[in-house]
């Protein structure tokens, strides 16, 4: 009886001080989504075959019917506004892969360019988005000068970011969150070239650009360990939002694993939020910490674009966390798998959500993890042996 009443007092106290985290893999809210929105963008882009961003709306409805615009700002979320509600995250967390400015000047030679009007800022304030990471391969989309604009925005709507700045030191700079009466939730945004970030993106001394990882090396490490040791506390729970790696393949490459375990073991990292890849990755659970290697992406406007159709980027997932705020480890993983249609985020249905259990649990055997899926349509993950 001891033990039985020890076990439960412990999980009461586990219960008050859990932080559930909200994880959300790309969000491009540029291009094609800007353009459905109240207040879109000059629709001029410059890629290597569109030169009209209304053309992607136009794909999209030629694929699931149409949309009819403008639509109001919480549109794109769809059903995320419901499971949000129902989860009530206590931080959300996004990549936001698109730069929010009125600039013209847009990367020559690039080929993608996604931009927001920061008049459409309300459709992340709709969503209630706590936290930005930007050190990615399209925050600079349209130049030093969009980039800071972004920041200016951003930080007026009161949504903090990380990953990117003015110079190198406050590009550095995470995003801190109070979680009241629970601790601090500190996000540290990093970009490694792998995902296709141009060197010249990375911050200097007095020019703006992203946090930029020279490398994976053990000098990395010690670096980040540096960044993370000047900031956390006890009770603090440390994410690293990585952008790395293609956006198309499930691999995972031996050196990002060694990185992701490296930074957990030795830099103080507690959950590690990695994006880039179009389509959701393996799970790993490390020391009781969560390794996402590739969340997927949450939102985009590639609907009706062919070509990549066995990897399904249009299905993705809500990540939600929960971890013990006093040991910053992994208590659960809760996911909605969801898909994206008529340019907003809708929950899977049956078939999908069985396609994406198939996925998770093949590519999770290297890592000792599946899903479970119950019939509130969740996924809950699991580690093996």
């Amino acid at each position: 009886m001891e033990t039985t009443q020890s076990q439960a007092n412990n999980q009461l106290a586990i219960k008050d001080h859990l932080i559930t985290i909200f994880l959300g893999g790309d969000v491009m809210t540029g291009r094609g989504i800007d353009q459905i929105l109240p207040d879109p963008s000059d629709p001029r882009i410059h890629e290597f075959f569109v030169s009209d961003a209304r053309k992607y709306v136009r794909l999209a409805e030629r694929a699931n019917g149409s949309i009819a615009t403008p639509v109001d700002f919480s549109y794109i979320w769809g059903d995320a506004l419901e499971e949000w509600e129902r989860f009530k995250p206590d931080v959300k967390l996004i990549n936001l892969e698109t730069s929010i400015t009125v600039s013209n000047d847009y990367g020559r030679g690039k080929g993608i360019n996604y931009r927001m009007n920061p008049e459409n800022i309300g459709c992340l304030t709709a969503a209630k988005i706590d936290c930005c990471a930007l050190a990615n391969n399209h925050v600079l989309d349209w130049g030093e000068s969009g980039l800071v604009e972004t920041i200016a925005t951003l930080k007026t709507a009161q949504i903090k970011i990380a990953g990117a700045g003015v110079n190198s030191q406050s590009a550095e700079i995470p995003a801190i969150m109070k979680v009241k009466g629970k601790g601090r939730v500190i996000v540290f945004s990093f970009g490694v070239t792998t995902s296709g970030i141009p060197v010249s993106w990375a911050a200097g001394k007095e020019e703006p650009g992203i946090n930029l990882l020279p490398d994976l090396s053990e000098a990395t490490v010690r670096h980040i360990q540096k960044q993370v040791k000047k900031v956390k506390q006890p009770g603090d729970v440390v994410i690293a939002s990585i952008h790395w790696g293609g956006n198309w393949g499930y691999e995972i490459p031996t050196q990002q694993i060694e990185f992701a375990h490296q930074i957990i073991d030795h830099a103080g990292v507690d959950l590690i939020h990695g994006h880039s890849s179009h389509h959701v990755k393996a799970i790993e659970i490390y020391g009781e910490h969560l390794i996402l290697y590739g969340c997927g992406d949450l939102l985009d406007d590639y609907e009706g674009i062919g070509g990549y159709e066995a990897f399904r980027d249009d299905l993705s997932l809500m990540y939600f966390a929960s971890l013990d705020g006093s040991t910053s480890k992994l208590v659960n993983l809760q996911m909605i798998p969801t898909q994206i249609k008529c340019l907003r985020v809708q929950r899977a249905s049956t078939q999908d959500i069985l396609w994406l259990r198939e996925v998770l649990n093949r590519e999770g055997k290297r890592f000792g993890t599946r899903v479970q899926w119950d019939n509130n349509k969740i996924l809950t993950l699991e580690q093996l042996g």
